[in-house]
C-alpha cells in the first residue's frame, strides 16, 4: 500500500522548530502514529480529505509536541553542512561547484596535529585540496562553528520551497527572514 507524502511541520512545546538543520519534519506515518497517541497538537492541516474504513481526517501539516524536548544547539559535522557553511565554495580559489566535485580540506593538516572538526575543515575543489596538499594555507574564510539558523536558511535556498503552512512558523521563530 502507497502512503501519501504529507510531511508535518514538528514543533516543540514552546512552538519553535525541534530542529532547525535540517528542519524538524515527520512523515505521514510517525506524524498519524503521535496524533493517535495524543503526543502532539495539530495547529495546521493539509486541504486534503483522506478516508478510512472508520473515518475520514484531514492530514496534519504542521504538529507541536506536547512535551518539551531538548535539543543540541550545534550544527553537526559532516560533508553537507560543511558545503552549506562556505556556499558550495572552494576556500581556495573562490569558484563555486557542485557537491560532486568539491571535497574537504583541513586547514591545519592531520598530519601537523590539525583537528577533524568543523572549525578544521573547509570545502576545496580538488585541484586546490591536491595543490595545497599537507601545507599551510590560509583559506578565504577561517572555518567556524556555524549558527543552526544561518543554515537553515541557507538550506531552505537550496533546498526549495516550503509548504505555506510552515511558513509563519518558520519566520515566528526566527528561522526565516521577512522580505520587506
Amino acid at each position: 500500500m502507497c502512503l501519501p507524502n504529507y510531511p508535518a511541520l514538528v514543533l516543540n512545546a514552546d512552538f519553535q522548530p525541534v530542529r532547525i538543520h535540517p528542519l524538524s519534519t515527520w512523515g505521514f506515518e510517525r506524524t498519524m502514529g503521535a496524533v493517535m497517541r495524543d503526543r502532539v497538537t495539530v495547529l495546521e492541516e493539509y486541504d486534503a480529505e483522506l478516508r478510512s474504513a472508520n473515518f475520514t481526517y484531514r492530514p496534519p501539516s504542521v504538529v507541536a509536541l506536547k512535551r518539551y524536548v531538548r535539543v543540541p544547539e550545534r550544527v553537526a559535522f559532516n560533508r553537507l553542512n560543511i558545503f552549506l557553511r562556505d556556499d558550495f565554495t572552494c576556500q581556495y580559489c573562490g569558484q563555486r561547484f557542485g557537491t560532486r566535485d568539491l571535497t574537504f580540506d583541513h586547514v591545519i593538516p592531520r598530519a601537523k596535529g590539525g583537528k577533524n572538526s568543523i572549525e578544521n575543515v573547509v570545502a576545496a575543489c580538488m585541484p586546490c585540496n591536491s595543490r595545497k596538499g599537507d601545507r599551510l594555507i590560509k583559506p578565504m574564510r577561517e572555518p567556524r562553528q556555524p549558527d543552526p539558523r544561518e543554515m537553515a536558511r541557507k538550506a531552505h535556498k537550496v533546498k526549495g520551497e516550503l509548504h505555506s503552512d510552515w511558513l509563519s512558523y518558520l519566520y515566528w521563530s526566527g528561522v526565516l527572514e521577512q522580505d520587506d
